[in-house]
């Protein structure tokens, strides 16, 4: 006779949030892992899921129900649904979320209609969402902010968190830039190294970016540079697991200088580097380099 899995080894996801922030990718992510995912679910079903679930082995231990703005005015009994079914079942509560200016693109993009209404713009069913959602937001285990996401960035973080169901991962993207083209809006921490002395001024380096052996080999000749790394790799080490803790999925950090095409280039590669030998998920984007 089959042991019947343990309630430790259940995971029963219920995923929510805003249209277009993602949330199909996050399902088919979820089976693609595994997971017994039913897309659209009416809410008034789900404790009848759950009790299944619970009672159930098998290839059913691992299952994620999508729930969201397609259920209409029925929602709004999601959040007192959740809270007695969690106190019965191991249920995780996952929303999805991006910012409006993205949530817009992507259905300029894809020129899809908003679930809540057709006759109305896209910018004003997004405010009525966001305020449907409010209270079940609140409730959250997991929020995910796919902003900053291209699609393989976030399938990748889908399956480090729910794979490994003990690992709260963050994707940290250190951005380069020029001072002189202005702070990424979308900076999280930005750091200045303009005390650095600048390669520009070095006939045989200008042409030559701060990915360059060259350019390099120079910002390293400078005391300064290596007390920079090492103070910046020190307070980053502090602050991501307590960015994480707080919910945090994605993290940019901006490093700048005059132009955006040597110290901060330089800077950045080598802080990228060092986070990922620390085991952090990080990429390396150089905003200015070209201009």
């Amino acid at each position: 006779m089959a042991k019947s899995p343990s309630p430790a080894s259940r995971q029963l996801v219920i995923l929510t949030g805003l249209s277009g922030s993602g949330k199909s990718t996050v399902l088919r992510t979820f089976e693609d892992l595994g997971f017994y995912c039913v897309d659209n679910l009416p809410v008034d079903l789900i404790p009848s899921f759950a009790e299944l679930h619970a009672q159930s082995g098998g290839d059913f231990t691992r299952a994620a129900l999508l729930v969201d703005a397609r259920e209409g005015a029925r929602l709004e009994k999601l959040p007192e649904l959740y809270r007695r079914l969690r106190a019965d079942f191991p249920i995780t509560l996952v929303y999805i979320e991006a910012g409006e200016d993205a949530l817009l693109r992507r259905y300029s993009e894809t020129r899809r209609p908003h679930p809540l209404g057709k006759d109305s713009s896209v910018r004003e069913s997004l405010l009525r969402e966001r305020a449907l959602m409010k209270p079940i937001r609140k409730l959250a285990d997991v929020v995910i902010d796919t902003t900053r996401f291209n699609v393989h960035e976030l399938r990748h973080f889908i399956t480090k968190r729910f794979q490994n169901p003990g690992r709260h991962p963050m994707l940290v993207s250190v951005v380069s830039f020029g001072y002189r083209y202005g702070i990424p809006t979308d900076a999280d921490l930005v750091f200045d190294v303009r005390f650095l002395p600048n390669p520009h001024f070095v006939s045989a380096l200008r042409r030559f970016s701060g990915k360059n052996p060259k350019v390099v080999r120079f910002l390293k000749k400078f005391p300064q540079t290596a007390e920079f790394l090492k103070r910046i790799e020190g307070l980053l080490v502090y602050l991501i697991p307590h960015y994480i803790r707080e919910g945090k999925s994605y993290l940019t950090v901006a490093i700048g200088c005059t132009g955006g095409r040597h110290r901060s280039v330089a800077l950045g590669e080598a802080i990228g580097a060092r986070l990922a030998a620390r085991g952090f998920d990080s990429k390396v984007v150089h905003r200015d380099v070209e201009k």
